[in-house]
Formats: C-alpha cells, sequence, structure tokens
C-alpha cells in the first residue's frame, strides 16, 4: 500500500482498522491510515457522537492526571496508552514537574513504534510493548521496574482500555492484578464504554470487522473494577462530569458514553 512512511513498522496490518490508530484520528493525530479514516466514518453513522466522547475522555484524563499530581503521585503506569497524540500523560506530569515517571504499555504496533521514537531521549518515560491483560509480564518488564518504585504510590490508568478487554480475558483479575501490585496511597483511574446510555450493539458488531473487539458494560460492573479502592469525588460519573474545569462543560440531561472514576488505594 502506497501508506508506507518510514514510521510505520513492516509488521503492522493496514488491511483493518486499528482502535488505537482511530482514537488517534478522532484526536487530531497523524498517526493513521485510510482505512482507519473510513472506518470511523462508519461507526459515526451509527454513533454520532464518538468524536465528543473521545475529546470528553481525553479532556479527563488531563484532568484526572492532574489531580494525581496535586496529590502528590510523581510515577504512572499507563495501560493501553495507545499512540501518543498531543496531550499525553508525560507532557502533562512533566509539565508540572520534570522528574516524573511514565511507563507507557501498548501492544499495538504503531503506538509502540512512535512512543518509543518520541521518547528516546526522554530518560524519565518510556514504552513497554505488552499486552496489558497479562499483568505479569508488564509489572515485571525491566523497563517497568527500573523507572517505577512499587514500594511508593502509583497512579495507575486504564483509561479507555477496559471495554476491549473481554469477558473471556478476565477483566476482574487482570484489574486486581494491577491494583495488588501497587503501594497504599496508589490510585487507579478508569473510564470505560458503557451501554447504560446509548444502544452500543451496532458498534459492537461493527468493531468485530476492525482488529479490537469491544464490550461495554454497566455503571456497577465498572465499579466492580476498582475493588476496594476508595473512589474520590464525585465518585463514578460519566467523563465530562468528573470535576469539570467549567460548567458548560457538562450538557444538562447529556450524558457522556464513557464511565470515569479516580479511587485510591487505603
Amino acid at each position: 500500500m502506497s501508506q508506507q512512511t518510514h514510521w510505520v513498522p513492516t509488521s503492522v496490518d493496514l488491511e483493518k482498522a486499528s482502535a488505537a490508530r482511530m482514537y488517534d484520528y478522532l484526536l487530531g493525530g497523524n498517526h493513521n491510515f485510510a482505512v482507519d479514516r473510513d472506518f470511523i466514518q462508519q461507526l459515526m453513522r451509527l454513533q454520532p457522537e464518538i468524536k465528543r466522547y473521545a475529546l470528553t475522555n481525553r479532556s479527563f484524563m488531563r484532568r484526572a492526571v492532574l489531580y494525581l499530581m496535586d496529590q502528590g503521585i510523581r510515577q504512572f503506569l499507563d495501560l493501553g496508552s495507545g499512540i501518543p497524540t498531543v496531550g499525553n500523560v508525560h507532557e502533562i506530569a512533566q509539565a508540572v514537574d520534570p522528574t516524573s515517571r511514565v511507563v507507557y504499555v501498548d501492544n499495538e504496533h504503531v503506538a509502540v513504534a512512535h512512543s518509543q521514537l518520541l521518547l528516546e531521549d526522554n530518560e524519565n518515560a518510556a514504552m513497554v510493548h505488552a499486552d496489558i491483560t497479562k499483568p505479569l509480564l508488564v509489572l515485571q518488564d525491566p523497563v517497568t521496574r527500573k523507572l517505577l518504585d512499587f514500594d511508593q504510590p502509583i497512579g495507575v490508568l486504564a483509561v479507555t482500555i477496559g471495554h476491549y478487554i473481554l469477558d473471556e480475558q478476565d477483566p476482574e483479575g487482570v484489574y486486581a492484578a494491577y491494583r495488588d501490585a501497587v503501594a497504599p496511597g496508589s490510585y487507579l483511574t478508569i473510564t470505560h464504554l458503557t451501554d447504560d446510555y446509548l444502544k452500543v450493539d451496532e458498534l459492537a458488531e461493527a468493531m468485530t470487522r476492525s482488529q479490537n473487539r469491544i464490550a461495554a458494560r454497566t455503571r456497577d460492573q465498572v465499579r466492580a473494577f476498582f475493588g476496594d479502592f476508595e473512589l474520590v469525588e464525585p465518585g463514578l460519573v460519566t467523563t465530562s462530569r468528573w470535576r469539570p474545569e467549567r460548567p458548560e462543560d457538562v450538557q444538562p440531561g447529556k450524558e457522556d458514553g464513557l464511565y470515569a472514576g479516580v479511587a485510591r488505594k487505603n
């Protein structure tokens, strides 16, 4: 295909859309392909709010990281981090404190290749190429262990990734492994697609034609992923309702399609 460029690994599947590349496109990034852009157009015909959901989710992530910085967190484990479009975790955190350390984890080849290129001169941030549904591989990776001190609080970010963990992959067990691995005072941040406010059956069916399937979940199901961690105010709400910076950011009577929450390990 003519889309091959110097930043595209030869192992990339250019025949099927990728969730990481589609998200990059929705956020205005340029590390995506025609197959991803065409697929997004198909999804938007099924759910016109997709772009808004992506933008409110990204805005939530920024607020959550800044909240964690205010709580003294200076190291982050970003699960399913995707392609480093503008406004990534290390940019937010290191703008506040340049010594903040960030480990990104993803298994999408473009995300990994571009992240490694972007971070090669940043001694406090790195990318681990791994499947987040195999927590031991992530947690025991030498890069993870080099950058993160698990005896000190860590901000674990699972933003827009949980709905890609299918039931047969034991999502509760996956989240539990990461919760168990971090010290008291750590935080877990989650956003997750829900079908409480919109029908996602057609979206889920469409995603079977991409590289990634999805599983939307209810509020109670998402809440369970936090285990016994204590949710901070305002609890588990939709993305734009989590500590909005401006009242106009919340549209009355209009919920986002993703739940969002931040919880602390006591």
